[in-house]
């Protein structure tokens, strides 16, 4: 089996060999395979950037609830899984959830990465099991719950999600 069938089964394919058996003139010997586009620091610097509360996203909505005379709790720690928003008057919690760190499928902004995929589809399992375990404890309690997706919060989408949410707080 050539890498190209490799491929199409949806092996793992190492970029080098791709290249390789595209272009048999390739000098193999100059082409030194690239983990990452940063160095180190940079790419440490990066992602300590990324944040898990007070996103843009959870500010749009807690904006937005204030707005419309709700009063919540953020980030409760007493709740499993932390939840983004908590409203005690309602019994009602709202996760925001970003599409990439909680893989949400058939999104186009939850994309598999290229390098160490395998580290990061494991990541991204992780965070979804968690999920999975936080909602369940959370409905075994009693508590209501509303996913938001990051995607669902965009500018072309938001002015049908928002509206939204008080009818799904009050149900």
């Amino acid at each position: 089996m050539n890498v190209f069938q490799n491929l199409v089964r949806g092996d793992c394919v190492s970029s080098y060999l791709l290249l390789y058996a595209v272009s048999d003139d390739y000098p193999f010997d100059s082409f030194y395979p690239m983990a990452d586009v940063h160095d180190k620091v940079t790419r440490s610097y990066n992602m300590s950037r990324i944040r898990s509360k007070n996103t843009k996203p959870e500010m749009l909505v807690r904006k937005f609830l204030h707005a419309q005379g709700f009063r919540y709790k953020l980030h409760d720690k007493e709740l499993p899984g932390k939840p983004d928003i908590v409203l005690p008057k309602y019994k009602t919690v709202i996760f925001i959830h970003g599409c990439f760190w909680h893989g949400h499928k058939g999104c186009k902004y939850f994309v598999t990465p290229k390098t160490r995929t395998e580290w990061w589809l494991n990541k991204i399992n992780s965070n979804i099991a968690n999920d999975v375990k936080a909602v369940r404890a959370i409905r075994k309690e009693g508590w209501k719950i509303i996913h938001l997706w990051e995607c669902d919060l965009k500018a072309n989408k938001i002015k049908k999600t928002l509206p939204k949410l008080p009818g799904k707080i009050l149900s």
